[in-house]
Parts: C-alpha cells; structure tokens; sequence
C-alpha cells in the first residue's frame, strides 16, 4: 500500500497532494481542480466534479510559433477558468501526471506559486471510485494580472545546453532507453518520428521519467526510494545546476517537478525544445 505522501519524506512535500485532500476540498472556492490530458476525449468522458479542463496544445501554446502562450494570454486563461493569483490550483491528469506537470510548470513560469499536483492523477482516482461527472462547471470570470513570463528560473533552451554541456553541468534524459540509444526516435506504442536524428545530448544521464512512480497506481515513490535513483545510483547533485529533457518537455517536466520539490534541487530547469528541436538542429552534438 502506498505511504502518506505527508510521510514520504518530501523536501517540498506541500506541493504533492492526496486524493483524500482533493476530496476534501471539492466545495472550497479557494481551490481550482484542473484537468490535464494528453488524450482529450478524458476529460467530456467523465471528470472531477468542478474540476476545469486545460488542453495543452491550445491553452498552453502559442499557436503560431513554437512557444508557450504570452502574458496576456495567461491572464485570459486565468480569467476564464475563474482563478485570481491567490487561488490555490490543483493539477491532475492521464499517463501519470505528465501533462499536469507540464501545466504546474507553464504556471510556474507565469509566478502562480499557489499550485499543487494531485498525486497518482486520474489513475488512483477512478481507482478509488471516487465520484465523476461529465458536467462542465461554469465559473465567474475574473480579472487575472500578472507579470511577463520569466523563462530563466524553469526553462532551458538550446544555446544554454549547449553552455552547459561545455561546463560539463548534470543532464538528465528521462526518455525511454531505446530513445536514448537512437534506436527510436518516439517512445514505444507511438509513431517512430519527430527528429531526423536519433541519440542523446553528450553527457546526459539516462534516467527514466518512469522509474519515479509506482506504477500500480502511479503515485510518486518515497523520498528515499528517489534518492536511491538520482543520488546514489546515478550520482546528481541536489547543489548542481540541473537540465531535464525528453522529446517535447512533458515527460521532463514530471521530471523537474521530482528533483525540484520533492528531493529539493536548487537549480533545475525543464529544455522543453528537447529531442524535436536538438536531433533537427544542424551541427548538434548527439551520442549514441
């Protein structure tokens, strides 16, 4: 059975909920539930009574040029889904939490600190039983400010892996090992495309996103069996500045989310161009 995730041992453990929290709080107009998929027929097929849906390719994305969204389009989505700056938003979804992690993220880079992931996702909740509905909440909108998107304390990008790789920083591939040899080029189940070349950035660790979870119910595993993984097998350094990656940036931003709040790195960042963006660019340095 899986320990408390108050018990885990958690350096930032306040940032990892329960389902038993979440239903808790159901009536709490504090607190916004927010569904994350990859697959968007989830969420109309029943979800957590309030909760608000996020499609990431439409919400979180620019849908011109490969960014995310601008301020102004932050605040309209903050807007629409009736949250203030100080409304505590709680992020939950399929496949293990990778896209409600890589939504936590996106509201990182915006400054929305009063966020929180619901641990073990849509997985342990439909497991429980616990009650879903198809109904679509409406809430009031509200008038949302924040500052610009501020990139450096969460996000990598490419000229700065490159920086790193030079100062022999600590990289962290958390794709699939047939991804990482470049034998594929996806991860398995999924079409064999996205790049024209196959490998992994030099220096980077294998490590991955997977062996974070327990995957009987998808929770995260305890803070020691963590520290197991990324400090003693595979020797990081909680001090060292940190770079995660996988293809498109949410497997690695499930990442992040593990070695930022739950075993406390003080400097990692998600490289969310990842493998699309490094096996395309001409020049770029690839191991096999």
């Amino acid at each position: 059975m899986t320990a408390p995730v108050e018990s885990r041992g958690y350096v930032h453990g306040e940032v990892l909920v329960s389902t038993d929290w979440v239903a808790d709080r159901l009536s709490d107009a504090s607190v916004r539930v927010i569904e994350s998929n990859e697959d968007l027929l989830l969420y109309p097929s029943g979800h957590i009574p309030g909760a608000v849906q996020v499609d990431w390719t439409l919400d979180l994305n620019d849908q011109v040029r490969r960014d995310y969204l601008s301020r102004e389009a932050f605040e309209a989505l903050a807007s629409r889904i009736g949250i203030t700056p100080e409304t505590t938003v709680v992020f939950y979804g399929d496949k293990n939490n990778w896209w409600a992690c890589y939504a936590f993220w996106v509201f990182q880079l915006f400054g929305h600190t009063a966020a929180r992931v619901m641990d073990g996702g849509r997985l342990k909740w439909e497991q429980e039983g616990r009650p879903m509905t198809r109904e679509v909440p409406g809430y009031s909108a509200t008038t949302y400010k924040t500052r610009e998107r501020q990139d450096g304390p969460h996000r990598a990008f490419r000229n700065e892996v490159l920086a790193h790789i030079r100062a022999k920083g600590q990289l962290v591939d958390v794709r699939s090992p047939e991804e990482y040899s470049g034998a594929r080029m996806h991860m398995p189940d999924y079409p064999n495309e996205g790049a024209l070349r196959g490998g992994h950035i030099p220096g980077a660790k294998s490590i991955p996103w997977a062996r974070a979870i327990n995957p009987g119910d998808g929770t995260f595993k305890t803070a020691g069996e963590l520290r197991d993984i990324y400090l003693q097998e595979q020797a990081l350094k909680p001090a060292e500045p940190t770079i995660a990656y996988c293809r498109i940036g949410e497997r690695s931003s499930h990442t992040w989310f593990v070695l930022k709040y739950l075993l406390g790195f003080t400097n990692v960042r998600n490289y969310d161009g990842s493998w699309t963006e490094w096996g395309n660019l001409v020049g770029a340095p690839i191991e096999k």
